[in-house]
Parts: C-alpha cells; structure tokens; sequence
C-alpha cells in the first residue's frame, strides 16, 4: 500500500541535493513531496485559485486595493504569493471568452461590418467567434504595444521594457476581471430592447481607463501624481496611435490578400 507521502529522505527528488528542514537549500522545492492522486490536485486547485492568502484571488484582491503597490513589489522582489502576470492573463481570458461565447454577445458589432470598411468581406457570426475564442492571444498581442507606450512615457524612472511588460499584463489581467464583473450589466443591457449597450460600453471603457492611469499614479509613486497623470494619458495615447497603424497594416494586409482571391 503507498504511504501518503513519497520522501523518505534527506535528498531532493527535483535536483538530488541534499537539504534541510522543510524546502530544498539548492533547488527551493518543498520537501514534503506527495502521491499525485485526487487529494493532491484539489490542493494544488485551492491554494492556487482560490486562496485568499496566495495565488489568483489574491492577486486580483491586491490588484483592486492597491494596484500600483502591488505591481512594484511583485518587480522588486515579493513574488511568491502572487499569481504569475501571464498565466494571470490567459486565465482571465479564458473565464472571459466562456462567458461571452455561452451567453451568445457579440463583442463586435453588426454596424461596423455591414456599413463599415468591412463590407462583403467578413462574415459577423464567425468574427465574432473567432475573436472570442482568441481572447488570450488578442490581449498578448497588444500587450507588447501597451508596454512600449508605458516603457517610452516613463522611460526616465528605471524600468526596462521587459518590466513594463509585466506591468501591463497585470494590468490586462485585472480590467479582464472588471470585464467580467460588468458582465450581468452587459448581458442585461445587451438583450434589453430600450436600453443602448454603447452606453454602457462607453462607461466600461471609461472606467477601464482610469483604473490604469491609477495604477500608474501608484505605481509610480517618486513621482508628483500631477505628473505621473499627464505621462499616464500620454502612455495611453502612444498606445492608442500604436494599435491604430497596427490595425491598419492589418487591414492593407488582408485586403491585399482578399484581392489575390
């Protein structure tokens, strides 16, 4: 019969060096090693999501109260209790994608294609499903752009452009989870024959926005918070303008394409 635990002595089954007490001195893994059965992963489940005190709800707690505080500390050093930025990332957008794809919204509007640039050449339904299923890779595309607008507004105060991308994709990450508290009002807004779901869009945005430019005020905290505003809205307008001729080397591209048909 297999005993519960599967270390029975002082050497590291991940890096076969020798240790003391409860984690390895060489490779920092626990030493109280366990059978991967049942028990195992609804422990690995909780203490990775749904523990208040480390993992993913922790780190989208610490994000909503002190998101700036957070991202800095998670740079500087205090990494252990956090979710990493990029799983934080591909998680959120997979909860995101779930709940749009099963409640049937369109995140793309009919108007944009049928009176649109987009005439003749794509079908709504399929767009619409197709971005929802690649929620994650849209938000790791534009990541790059976010972090450059950050990296070039804030290039003065020590962080390289690696950092900044860490920086944004918490930052991701969290207004996918405000997306997703959003979401009974959109689906109500959505489905509801008197009320305009622009509006509500425009609020959301609105309010996206400013959780970052507060983050950033935060995060960058040497700084005047006057200051840390104006170089916030400029990081956001770079990245405005970045995503703008992205789009539109997309576009030259696929109609090229479409012409070659």
């Amino acid at each position: 019969m297999h005993k519960e635990k599967i270390h029975l002595n002082n050497t590291c089954l991940n890096c076969n060096g020798a240790f003391e007490g409860k984690y390895c001195n060489n490779c920092g893994q626990a030493t109280d090693t366990h059978l991967i059965n049942l028990h195992f992963l609804w422990h690995d489940i909780q203490h990775g999501l749904f523990h208040f005190d480390k993992g993913l709800l922790y780190t989208a707690k610490e994000l909503f109260i002190r998101p700036g505080n957070t991202i800095r500390e998670f740079i500087e050093g205090k990494r252990v209790r956090h979710f990493k930025p990029f799983s934080f990332i591909i998680i959120m957008s997979a909860l995101y994608g779930l709940l749009y794809h099963f409640s049937h919204i369109k995140v793309m509007q009919d108007l944009m294609f049928h009176e649109g640039t987009f005439n003749g050449y794509i079908d709504v339904e399929k767009a619409n499903e197709w971005v929802i299923s690649h929620v994650a890779w849209i938000k790791l595309y534009k990541l790059p752009l976010m972090a450059l607008g950050s990296y070039i507004a804030f290039r003065k105060y020590g962080y390289n452009y690696v950092e900044h991308l860490v920086i944004n994709a918490f930052l991701s990450g969290q207004i996918l989870i405000l997306y997703i508290l959003m979401f009974p009002l959109n689906y109500f807004f959505y489905f509801s024959p008197t009320l305009d779901v622009d509006i509500l869009t425009n609020i959301e945005s609105f309010i996206c926005v400013i959780f970052i430019i507060l983050t950033y005020m935060q995060f960058f905290k040497t700084i005047s918070r006057f200051k840390a505003l104006i170089l916030s809205l400029s990081s956001f307008g770079m990245y405005y303008t970045l995503m703008k001729f992205s789009y539109a080397g997309m576009w030259l591209l696929f109609t090229y394409l479409s012409k070659q048909h």
